[in-house]
């Protein structure tokens, strides 16, 4: 393996917030971060997997490893489902470094069952946790990071929002739903340098015991997911890129446009379309639009050299 040319990743000055962060992979976000240089809001409700309970003890734990280490930190037990709440701990931050410069969405809860057994009041609460949890976090930063011309925003999405994954239509729909969010938030914060990606984990937490051999476990361990996370939320970052990441592995998803097929306004369209469904569908020469207009436009131009 050949050593990085790369100037370290380095966050001295820059101050951060991890969501969700007294356990798993929000921890070790916060610890790395803490790490590198930036000060800390350790947030986490310290409730149980499915949502219930809560308690500072386990962002304050996390607060004083970091201490330990020689890190600056502070603890915040907000739920993110608290709009008010987020705010404060905005504020919080604010009254005692200054400014904002990263967020790291990370908070979820699990809530699975087959989409036949589940009940509604568990499908709202994954969306809110995980969706608006997002939205109210990343909207009591935005204004921060406006005036500052800066900022850095993760959001958490999964494989079982990009993909599927049985069991889980609530939190599927959530973390797809953070994808639209930063494709919109990526085109908006550009131009004060507001960078937001999205990180899709794989990794042993409390969310996974028991449920994969111990081998694979130790190799998805929440550490390998960091370096994603590291990257997005740098100085150099990029924008509007979806990381995939587990035991040491990193790719790129992408939500991608065929070529597709112009096939009119007749009346037999339909069939048309059924008969010429594989063309539409075929792969080669996908692109990557750069908004939905960009797509839009896309089809416009076909039907407009449909008529040449």
């Amino acid at each position: 393996m050949s050593s990085s040319t790369e100037p370290r990743i380095d966050f001295t000055g820059r101050v951060a917030i991890v969501t969700g962060a007294g356990g798993g992979l929000g921890r070790q976000h916060a610890l790395a971060l803490a790490a590198r240089g930036a000060k800390v809001v350790v947030n986490d409700l310290g409730g149980a997997v499915d949502g219930q309970g809560g308690s500072a003890s386990a962002a304050q734990k996390v607060v004083d490893e970091i201490r330990a280490a020689g890190g600056e930190a502070i603890a915040n037990a907000a739920s993110v489902t608290d709009f008010a709440a987020v705010q404060a701990m905005v504020q919080q931050a604010v009254d005692t470094w200054g400014r904002v410069d990263v967020l790291v969405n990370n908070a979820g809860i699990l809530r699975d069952k087959s989409f036949a057994k589940m009940e509604l009041d568990d499908f709202r609460l994954v969306v809110d946790v995980h969706l608006m949890g997002a939205v109210h976090c990343t909207k009591a930063v935005w204004p921060i990071m406006t005036a500052q011309k800066y900022g850095r925003i993760v959001m958490t999405t999964s494989s079982s929002g990009l993909y599927g994954n049985f069991g889980q239509s609530n939190y599927g729909a959530a973390k797809m739903a953070l994808v639209g969010l930063m494709q919109t938030l990526s085109l908006e914060g550009a131009k004060n340098d507001i960078r937001v990606n999205c990180l899709a984990p794989t990794a042993a937490t409390r969310m996974t015991e028991g449920l994969m051999p111990q081998e694979v476990l130790d190799a998805l361990r929440p550490e390998a997911v960091v370096p994603a996370m590291l990257v997005m939320a740098a100085e150099n970052a990029p924008t509007r890129t979806i990381l995939c990441a587990g035991a040491g592995t990193f790719e790129a998803a992408h939500v991608t446009l065929t070529q597709g097929a112009y096939v009119g306004l007749g009346a037999d369209a339909p069939e048309q379309l059924a008969a010429r469904l594989a063309e539409v569908t075929e792969r080669d020469g996908e692109q990557v639009p750069a908004s939905g207009a960009a797509q839009g436009a896309n089809e416009v131009g076909k039907a407009m050299a449909a008529r040449r």
